[in-house]
Protein backbone atom coordinates (compact mmCIF):
# COMPACT_ATOMS: atom_id res chain seq x y z
CA UNK A 1 0.00 0.00 0.00
CA UNK A 2 1.57 3.84 -0.91
CA UNK A 3 1.67 5.64 1.86
CA UNK A 4 0.29 9.50 1.72
CA UNK A 5 4.13 10.67 1.46
CA UNK A 6 4.81 8.43 -1.29
CA UNK A 7 1.67 9.85 -2.71
CA UNK A 8 2.77 13.30 -2.36
CA UNK A 9 6.49 13.43 -3.67
CA UNK A 10 5.19 11.23 -6.29
CA UNK A 11 2.81 14.20 -7.45
CA UNK A 12 5.37 16.91 -6.88
CA UNK A 13 8.10 15.01 -8.65
CA UNK A 14 5.93 13.46 -11.65
CA UNK A 15 6.33 16.46 -13.70
CA UNK A 16 7.35 20.30 -13.16
CA UNK A 17 4.89 21.87 -10.67
CA UNK A 18 5.25 25.82 -11.13
CA UNK A 19 4.76 26.34 -7.17
CA UNK A 20 8.56 24.76 -7.72
CA UNK A 21 9.68 25.24 -11.25
CA UNK A 22 8.05 27.95 -12.61
CA UNK A 23 6.96 28.57 -16.30
CA UNK A 24 8.02 24.93 -17.40
CA UNK A 25 5.36 23.84 -15.56
CA UNK A 26 2.68 25.68 -17.30
CA UNK A 27 -0.04 24.10 -20.01
CA UNK A 28 -1.83 27.18 -21.94
CA UNK A 29 -4.89 24.87 -22.74
CA UNK A 30 -7.83 23.16 -21.17
CA UNK A 31 -7.50 19.88 -22.97
CA UNK A 32 -6.00 17.77 -20.58
CA UNK A 33 -8.17 18.66 -17.73
CA UNK A 34 -11.05 18.64 -19.80
CA UNK A 35 -10.35 14.77 -20.93
CA UNK A 36 -9.64 13.61 -16.66
CA UNK A 37 -12.30 15.23 -15.81
CA UNK A 38 -14.64 13.25 -18.24
CA UNK A 39 -12.64 10.25 -17.09
CA UNK A 40 -14.22 10.77 -13.86
CA UNK A 41 -17.86 11.81 -15.44
CA UNK A 42 -17.40 15.85 -14.89
CA UNK A 43 -17.76 15.83 -11.25
CA UNK A 44 -17.67 19.49 -11.53
CA UNK A 45 -20.99 20.13 -12.66
CA UNK A 46 -22.15 17.96 -9.51
CA UNK A 47 -21.78 21.27 -7.49
CA UNK A 48 -23.04 24.64 -7.66
CA UNK A 49 -19.29 27.04 -7.20
CA UNK A 50 -18.11 30.02 -7.02
CA UNK A 51 -14.70 31.01 -9.00
CA UNK A 52 -12.47 33.67 -7.55
CA UNK A 53 -9.60 34.90 -9.72
CA UNK A 54 -7.17 38.14 -9.35
CA UNK A 55 -3.31 39.05 -8.83
CA UNK A 56 -3.62 39.99 -4.88
CA UNK A 57 -6.69 39.23 -2.62
CA UNK A 58 -7.90 36.19 -3.83
CA UNK A 59 -7.03 33.70 -1.15
CA UNK A 60 -8.50 35.87 1.39
CA UNK A 61 -11.78 35.89 -1.01
CA UNK A 62 -12.40 32.56 -1.32
CA UNK A 63 -11.89 32.08 2.39
CA UNK A 64 -13.86 34.61 3.92
CA UNK A 65 -16.71 33.79 1.38
CA UNK A 66 -16.47 29.91 2.19
CA UNK A 67 -16.27 31.02 5.43
CA UNK A 68 -19.79 32.92 5.44
CA UNK A 69 -21.50 29.90 3.66
CA UNK A 70 -20.10 27.80 6.35
CA UNK A 71 -22.02 30.23 9.24
CA UNK A 72 -24.99 30.41 6.82
CA UNK A 73 -25.28 26.34 7.43
CA UNK A 74 -23.94 25.24 3.96
CA UNK A 75 -21.51 22.31 3.16
CA UNK A 76 -18.75 24.05 1.84
CA UNK A 77 -15.99 22.97 -0.61
CA UNK A 78 -12.70 25.33 -0.80
CA UNK A 79 -10.27 24.57 -3.48
CA UNK A 80 -7.41 27.11 -3.30
CA UNK A 81 -3.08 27.40 -3.67
CA UNK A 82 -0.71 26.78 -2.88
CA UNK A 83 -0.78 25.11 0.46
CA UNK A 84 1.97 26.85 2.79
CA UNK A 85 2.73 22.94 5.26
CA UNK A 86 0.61 20.48 3.79
CA UNK A 87 -0.83 19.99 0.40
CA UNK A 88 -4.53 19.24 1.70
CA UNK A 89 -4.82 22.65 2.67
CA UNK A 90 -5.92 22.96 -0.89
CA UNK A 91 -8.88 20.71 -0.31
CA UNK A 92 -10.84 21.59 2.49
CA UNK A 93 -14.77 20.70 3.28
CA UNK A 94 -15.91 23.19 6.05
CA UNK A 95 -12.47 23.75 7.05
CA UNK A 96 -10.92 20.56 7.28
CA UNK A 97 -8.88 19.36 5.24
CA UNK A 98 -9.05 16.32 2.76
CA UNK A 99 -8.08 13.16 4.29
CA UNK A 100 -5.28 11.01 3.39
CA UNK A 101 -6.57 8.18 2.52
CA UNK A 102 -8.52 9.90 -0.36
CA UNK A 103 -5.39 11.85 -1.78
CA UNK A 104 -3.72 8.40 -1.65
CA UNK A 105 -6.68 6.42 -3.32
CA UNK A 106 -7.77 8.92 -6.01
CA UNK A 107 -4.12 9.08 -7.18
CA UNK A 108 -3.47 5.41 -7.03
CA UNK A 109 -6.88 4.88 -9.12
CA UNK A 110 -6.01 7.23 -11.74
CA UNK A 111 -2.21 6.95 -11.93
CA UNK A 112 -1.97 4.92 -15.25
CA UNK A 113 -4.50 7.93 -16.75
CA UNK A 114 -1.83 10.91 -14.96
CA UNK A 115 0.97 8.80 -16.51
CA UNK A 116 0.17 7.84 -19.64
CA UNK A 117 -1.31 12.00 -20.21
CA UNK A 118 1.41 13.20 -18.72
CA UNK A 119 -1.08 15.65 -16.80
CA UNK A 120 0.41 18.20 -14.21
CA UNK A 121 0.59 18.63 -11.30
CA UNK A 122 -1.78 21.37 -10.83
CA UNK A 123 -4.49 19.61 -13.05
CA UNK A 124 -4.56 16.39 -10.98
CA UNK A 125 -4.88 18.32 -7.87
CA UNK A 126 -8.23 20.08 -9.28
CA UNK A 127 -9.12 17.24 -10.73
CA UNK A 128 -8.90 16.14 -7.14
CA UNK A 129 -10.72 18.41 -5.45
CA UNK A 130 -13.58 18.48 -7.90
CA UNK A 131 -13.85 14.51 -7.30
CA UNK A 132 -13.67 15.50 -3.38
CA UNK A 133 -16.36 18.16 -3.47
CA UNK A 134 -18.74 15.39 -5.38
CA UNK A 135 -18.07 12.41 -3.58
CA UNK A 136 -18.88 14.20 -0.32
CA UNK A 137 -21.80 16.30 -1.70
CA UNK A 138 -20.98 19.77 -0.72
CA UNK A 139 -23.90 22.11 -1.24
CA UNK A 140 -21.01 24.94 -2.60
CA UNK A 141 -17.37 25.12 -3.37
CA UNK A 142 -15.36 28.05 -4.39
CA UNK A 143 -12.95 27.49 -6.14
CA UNK A 144 -9.63 29.65 -6.52
CA UNK A 145 -7.57 29.90 -9.85
CA UNK A 146 -4.00 28.96 -9.29
CA UNK A 147 -2.58 31.59 -11.84
CA UNK A 148 -4.15 34.22 -14.69
CA UNK A 149 -7.48 32.50 -15.58
CA UNK A 150 -7.78 31.70 -19.22
CA UNK A 151 -5.86 28.96 -19.33
CA UNK A 152 -6.21 27.61 -15.40
CA UNK A 153 -7.39 24.22 -15.16
CA UNK A 154 -10.01 25.43 -12.73
CA UNK A 155 -11.62 27.01 -15.54
CA UNK A 156 -14.31 24.11 -16.38
CA UNK A 157 -16.28 25.15 -14.10
CA UNK A 158 -19.80 27.01 -14.48
CA UNK A 159 -20.08 29.09 -11.14
CA UNK A 160 -23.19 31.14 -10.06
CA UNK A 161 -20.79 33.88 -9.68
CA UNK A 162 -17.31 34.93 -10.60
CA UNK A 163 -14.84 37.49 -8.71
CA UNK A 164 -11.70 39.53 -10.05
CA UNK A 165 -9.86 41.00 -6.94
CA UNK A 166 -7.66 43.29 -8.30
CA UNK A 167 -4.78 43.62 -11.00
CA UNK A 168 -0.73 43.87 -10.56
CA UNK A 169 2.09 43.08 -12.61
CA UNK A 170 2.72 39.89 -11.12
CA UNK A 171 4.14 36.53 -13.56
CA UNK A 172 4.54 38.49 -15.89
CA UNK A 173 6.99 36.02 -17.94
CA UNK A 174 3.48 34.05 -18.33
CA UNK A 175 0.62 36.41 -18.02
CA UNK A 176 2.53 39.53 -20.15
CA UNK A 177 4.19 42.70 -19.34
CA UNK A 178 1.66 44.69 -19.26
CA UNK A 179 -1.62 45.31 -16.99
CA UNK A 180 -3.99 45.25 -20.00
CA UNK A 181 -2.84 41.57 -21.56
CA UNK A 182 -2.79 40.52 -17.27
CA UNK A 183 -6.66 41.76 -17.13
CA UNK A 184 -7.17 39.81 -20.72
CA UNK A 185 -5.74 36.43 -18.78
CA UNK A 186 -7.85 36.71 -15.57
CA UNK A 187 -11.07 38.09 -17.73
CA UNK A 188 -10.85 34.40 -19.11
CA UNK A 189 -13.18 33.25 -15.72
CA UNK A 190 -15.93 35.35 -17.69
CA UNK A 191 -18.62 33.15 -18.25
CA UNK A 192 -21.45 33.12 -20.49
CA UNK A 193 -24.55 34.61 -18.76
CA UNK A 194 -22.82 34.31 -15.36
CA UNK A 195 -22.64 37.83 -12.80
CA UNK A 196 -19.00 39.01 -12.60
CA UNK A 197 -17.64 41.07 -9.50
CA UNK A 198 -15.26 43.11 -10.02
CA UNK A 199 -13.52 44.08 -6.49
CA UNK A 200 -11.18 47.52 -7.79
CA UNK A 201 -11.89 49.79 -10.12
CA UNK A 202 -8.73 50.69 -13.18
CA UNK A 203 -9.81 52.38 -15.71
CA UNK A 204 -6.91 50.23 -17.78
CA UNK A 205 -8.15 47.20 -16.88
CA UNK A 206 -11.99 47.88 -16.56
CA UNK A 207 -12.23 48.52 -20.39
CA UNK A 208 -11.09 44.80 -20.70
CA UNK A 209 -13.71 43.13 -18.47
CA UNK A 210 -16.51 45.08 -19.81
CA UNK A 211 -15.36 44.26 -23.49
CA UNK A 212 -15.43 40.49 -22.27
CA UNK A 213 -18.27 40.71 -20.28
CA UNK A 214 -20.41 42.13 -23.61
CA UNK A 215 -19.35 39.25 -25.44
CA UNK A 216 -20.29 36.74 -23.11
CA UNK A 217 -23.51 38.96 -21.57
CA UNK A 218 -22.33 38.49 -17.95
CA UNK A 219 -23.24 41.19 -16.15
CA UNK A 220 -20.76 42.62 -14.72
CA UNK A 221 -20.58 44.87 -11.77
CA UNK A 222 -18.08 47.45 -10.53
CA UNK A 223 -17.81 47.64 -6.03
CA UNK A 224 -15.36 49.74 -5.50
CA UNK A 225 -17.84 52.24 -4.02
CA UNK A 226 -19.96 49.95 -2.43
CA UNK A 227 -20.43 50.95 0.98
CA UNK A 228 -19.42 48.36 3.62
CA UNK A 229 -19.54 48.38 7.72
CA UNK A 230 -18.21 44.73 8.61
CA UNK A 231 -15.26 44.31 9.96
CA UNK A 232 -12.88 41.00 9.65
CA UNK A 233 -10.24 39.05 11.64
CA UNK A 234 -8.10 39.37 8.77
CA UNK A 235 -6.34 42.54 10.28
CA UNK A 236 -4.09 43.52 6.92
CA UNK A 237 -5.34 46.90 6.22
CA UNK A 238 -5.15 45.60 1.99
CA UNK A 239 -8.67 43.59 3.37
CA UNK A 240 -10.61 46.91 2.93
CA UNK A 241 -10.14 46.15 -0.58
CA UNK A 242 -11.20 42.67 -0.67
CA UNK A 243 -14.16 43.03 1.40
CA UNK A 244 -15.97 44.80 -1.20
CA UNK A 245 -15.99 41.74 -3.68
CA UNK A 246 -16.38 39.56 -0.92
CA UNK A 247 -19.60 41.51 -0.02
CA UNK A 248 -20.52 41.83 -3.67
CA UNK A 249 -20.33 38.28 -4.47
CA UNK A 250 -22.77 37.11 -1.50
CA UNK A 251 -25.20 40.19 -2.87
CA UNK A 252 -25.56 38.18 -5.89
CA UNK A 253 -25.99 34.50 -4.26
CA UNK A 254 -28.59 36.86 -2.12
CA UNK A 255 -30.45 37.72 -5.37
CA UNK A 256 -30.10 33.99 -6.56
CA UNK A 257 -31.99 32.69 -3.47
CA UNK A 258 -29.04 31.46 -1.63
CA UNK A 259 -30.09 32.14 2.36
CA UNK A 260 -27.31 34.06 3.96
CA UNK A 261 -28.53 36.74 6.64
CA UNK A 262 -27.33 39.95 7.86
CA UNK A 263 -25.57 38.17 11.32
CA UNK A 264 -24.39 35.37 8.78
CA UNK A 265 -21.95 37.56 7.46
CA UNK A 266 -21.15 39.24 10.25
CA UNK A 267 -20.29 36.05 11.79
CA UNK A 268 -18.47 34.80 9.02
CA UNK A 269 -16.38 38.06 8.20
CA UNK A 270 -14.93 37.67 12.07
CA UNK A 271 -14.31 33.94 12.06
CA UNK A 272 -12.61 33.25 8.97
CA UNK A 273 -9.29 32.20 10.48
CA UNK A 274 -11.51 29.86 12.64
CA UNK A 275 -13.48 28.26 9.92
CA UNK A 276 -11.40 27.99 7.46
CA UNK A 277 -7.56 27.82 8.58
CA UNK A 278 -6.07 30.75 6.77
CA UNK A 279 -3.19 31.31 7.62
CA UNK A 280 -0.22 33.72 6.54
CA UNK A 281 -2.19 37.34 6.05
CA UNK A 282 -0.86 39.53 8.39
CA UNK A 283 -0.67 36.75 11.18
CA UNK A 284 1.01 37.91 14.31
CA UNK A 285 3.23 34.39 15.53
CA UNK A 286 4.30 35.96 19.07
CA UNK A 287 4.77 39.07 21.31
CA UNK A 288 7.55 40.65 22.75
CA UNK A 289 9.44 41.11 20.61
CA UNK A 290 6.24 41.13 18.15
CA UNK A 291 6.65 38.46 14.64
CA UNK A 292 4.56 39.42 12.59
CA UNK A 293 4.65 37.29 8.63
CA UNK A 294 2.68 37.70 5.52
CA UNK A 295 2.44 36.34 2.24
CA UNK A 296 2.69 39.53 -0.04
CA UNK A 297 4.71 39.24 -2.71
CA UNK A 298 4.24 41.23 -5.85
CA UNK A 299 4.70 45.10 -5.67
CA UNK A 300 0.78 45.92 -5.28
CA UNK A 301 0.79 43.78 -2.29
CA UNK A 302 4.13 44.86 -0.86
CA UNK A 303 3.18 48.30 -1.01
CA UNK A 304 -0.49 47.68 1.21
CA UNK A 305 2.14 45.56 3.95
CA UNK A 306 4.64 47.77 4.00
CA UNK A 307 2.33 51.08 4.90
CA UNK A 308 0.40 49.10 7.54
CA UNK A 309 4.11 48.14 8.85
CA UNK A 310 5.90 50.92 9.17
CA UNK A 311 2.30 51.97 11.23
CA UNK A 312 3.23 49.59 14.17
CA UNK A 313 4.95 50.91 17.18
CA UNK A 314 8.93 49.77 18.01
CA UNK A 315 11.92 50.22 19.03
CA UNK A 316 13.36 48.68 15.79
CA UNK A 317 12.63 46.84 12.78
CA UNK A 318 13.89 43.44 11.30
CA UNK A 319 13.21 42.47 8.16
CA UNK A 320 13.38 38.76 6.77
CA UNK A 321 13.33 38.85 3.59
CA UNK A 322 13.78 36.23 0.52
CA UNK A 323 12.07 35.91 -3.01
CA UNK A 324 11.73 33.59 -5.95
CA UNK A 325 14.05 34.28 -8.79
CA UNK A 326 11.64 35.14 -11.47
CA UNK A 327 11.09 38.22 -8.60
CA UNK A 328 11.98 41.74 -10.38
CA UNK A 329 13.53 42.62 -7.09
CA UNK A 330 15.00 45.54 -8.59
CA UNK A 331 11.70 47.25 -8.59
CA UNK A 332 10.37 45.68 -4.80
CA UNK A 333 13.90 46.03 -2.98
CA UNK A 334 13.58 50.26 -2.82
CA UNK A 335 10.19 50.13 -1.74
CA UNK A 336 11.39 48.49 1.57
CA UNK A 337 12.49 51.26 4.48
CA UNK A 338 16.38 52.22 5.07
CA UNK A 339 15.47 52.21 8.71
CA UNK A 340 15.51 48.20 9.04
CA UNK A 341 18.05 45.52 9.86
CA UNK A 342 17.66 42.82 7.26
CA UNK A 343 18.18 38.98 7.37
CA UNK A 344 18.40 38.04 3.68
CA UNK A 345 17.22 34.31 3.32
CA UNK A 346 16.50 31.87 0.55
CA UNK A 347 13.14 29.73 0.77
CA UNK A 348 13.86 26.09 0.51
CA UNK A 349 12.59 25.24 -2.82
CA UNK A 350 14.34 25.22 -6.44
CA UNK A 351 12.84 28.76 -7.55
CA UNK A 352 14.36 29.95 -4.52
CA UNK A 353 16.56 33.02 -5.09
CA UNK A 354 20.34 32.99 -3.72
CA UNK A 355 20.57 34.90 -0.39
CA UNK A 356 24.20 36.00 -1.36
CA UNK A 357 22.61 37.39 -4.59
CA UNK A 358 19.83 39.13 -2.63
CA UNK A 359 22.09 40.42 0.01
CA UNK A 360 23.94 42.16 -3.29
CA UNK A 361 21.70 43.74 -4.79
CA UNK A 362 19.96 45.04 -1.08
CA UNK A 363 23.06 46.30 0.38
CA UNK A 364 23.77 48.75 -2.65
CA UNK A 365 20.55 50.34 -2.66
CA UNK A 366 21.66 50.54 1.43
CA UNK A 367 19.05 47.66 2.79
CA UNK A 368 21.91 46.56 5.41
CA UNK A 369 22.11 43.09 7.25
CA UNK A 370 23.30 39.34 6.68
CA UNK A 371 22.44 36.71 4.72
CA UNK A 372 21.52 33.07 6.01
CA UNK A 373 21.48 30.11 4.91
CA UNK A 374 17.84 29.59 5.39
CA UNK A 375 14.85 30.90 6.68
CA UNK A 376 14.70 29.49 10.01
CA UNK A 377 18.66 30.68 10.68
CA UNK A 378 17.63 34.60 9.39
CA UNK A 379 14.51 34.16 11.89
CA UNK A 380 16.60 33.22 14.92
CA UNK A 381 19.29 35.43 13.88
CA UNK A 382 16.54 38.08 13.79
CA UNK A 383 15.11 36.60 17.34
CA UNK A 384 18.39 37.26 19.04
CA UNK A 385 18.98 40.73 17.86
CA UNK A 386 15.66 41.94 18.95
CA UNK A 387 14.70 43.59 22.32
CA UNK A 388 10.99 42.88 23.53
CA UNK A 389 10.12 46.45 21.77
CA UNK A 390 11.07 45.91 18.46
CA UNK A 391 9.07 44.05 15.59
CA UNK A 392 10.58 41.23 13.58
CA UNK A 393 8.61 40.98 9.98
CA UNK A 394 8.53 37.70 7.82
CA UNK A 395 8.16 37.83 4.33
CA UNK A 396 8.87 38.89 0.41
CA UNK A 397 7.42 35.24 -0.77
CA UNK A 398 4.87 32.68 0.30
CA UNK A 399 7.45 30.53 0.38
CA UNK A 400 9.41 31.74 3.25
CA UNK A 401 6.31 32.38 4.97
CA UNK A 402 5.62 28.75 4.56
CA UNK A 403 8.62 27.79 6.43
CA UNK A 404 7.64 29.50 9.84
CA UNK A 405 3.80 29.77 10.63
Amino acid sequence: MTTYQQTITWMFNQLPMFQSKGISALKHKLDNIQLFCQVLKNPQQNFPSIHIGGTNGKGSSSHAIASILQEAGYNVGLYTSPHLKDFRERIKINGKEVSQEFVVQFIEQNRSFLEDNQLSFFEMTVAMAFSYFSEQRVDIAVIEVGLGGRFDSTNIIKPEVSLITNIDKDHTDILGETLEKIAYEKAGIIKENTPIIISEYNPITAAVFQKEAMLKQANIQFVNDLSVSYSMDLKGKYQQKNIKGIVGVINVLQQKGWKITEETIEKGLANIVKNTGLKGRWQVLSQNPKIICDTGHNKHGLTLVLEQLLQEKYQHLHIVLGFVKEKNIDEILPMFPLHATYYFCRPNIPRGLDEFVLAQKANQIGLEGNFYSSVHNALEAAKRQSSSEDVIFVGGSTFVVAEIV
